[in-house]
């Protein structure tokens, strides 16, 4: 590198000038001297500049560090929020379901009772019908109790056994016919069934739970006109009967719709 400052002897009086030159264009990296050591100082002592190089990488975690607790906190607050949000709604279902919890038990418990009360009446009737005390009151109160249970072919024998020895008003054997009828209609024995109901309206022309169910078994026989009289009478008795009032506006569309 020496051989690249030393002059050549054929540039003269121009040579302080070059060197000048020469001086200002050579980086410090070539240069010696006195001032030049001075800017020169990290080239001359590396150890310094690795030590400050370790000292910037020993600062950058420190600087992301104290970012982490600022960003951390979003989650955290996020969190927290959807806790919050949450907190009403698990509440909610909770609430919801000891709501149909309670329900389902009351409607248990309800049936439960209503069916102990039923075996007891039962068993009562059949001790009075056994001992030959029984009256036509009783076997129609025991046939009601069994068609509730929905033992229709033990309801209508007795039943009909009411029917035989009925000893009371003529008028009241209504609800006897009436309770035929319905489980004969259960037990899908509709011309039965429409046989009792029209007995029973015969007996008290304003039994209107009879012409309603009239008009049901006449229904499913496919007897549109027929049932729709049958509602009709229902209403001349109780106008505002919901039951008679939608089975005959449907009984009408029927009616109209196959031009009977």
């Amino acid at each position: 590198m020496q051989g690249v400052l030393t002059p050549s002897s054929r540039l003269g009086p121009c040579l302080p000038t070059q060197r000048a030159r020469s001086s200002i264009n050579l980086p410090c990296a070539f240069k010696s001297g006195r001032h030049v050591a001075g800017r020169c100082s990290l080239l001359a002592r590396p150890g310094r500049l690795v030590h400050a190089a370790a000292a910037l990488e020993v600062q950058a975690p420190i600087v992301a560090a104290d970012c982490t607790p600022a960003a951390s906190t979003v989650p955290q607050e996020l969190f927290s929020l959807a806790e919050g949000l949450e907190t009403p709604i698990q509440l909610i279902y909770l609430l919801t379901l000891l709501g149909f919890l309670a329900v389902g038990a009351y409607l248990v418990v309800r049936q439960v009772l209503i069916r102990r009360e039923l075996d007891e009446g039962a068993k009562g009737l059949g001790e009075r019908i056994r001992t030959g005390e029984a009256t036509c009151e009783d076997y129609y109160e025991l046939g009601v109790i069994l068609t509730r249970k929905k033992l229709y072919t033990q309801a209508t024998k007795n039943l009909e056994k009411a029917k035989k020895v009925w000893d009371g008003e003529e008028s009241e054997l209504a609800q006897v016919h009436n309770a035929l009828g319905f489980c004969y209609f259960n037990m899908e024995k509709s011309e039965l069934a429409i046989q009792e109901y029209q007995r029973a309206v015969e007996l008290q022309p304003g039994y209107v739970t009879a012409w309603n169910n009239l008009g049901d078994a006449l229904e499913k026989k496919g007897k549109w006109r027929d049932a729709l009289q049958a509602y009709q009478e229902a209403l001349t008795y109780a106008p505002d009967n919901r039951i008679a009032r939608q089975r005959s506006d449907y009984c009408k569309e029927k009616v109209t719709r196959l031009a009977l």
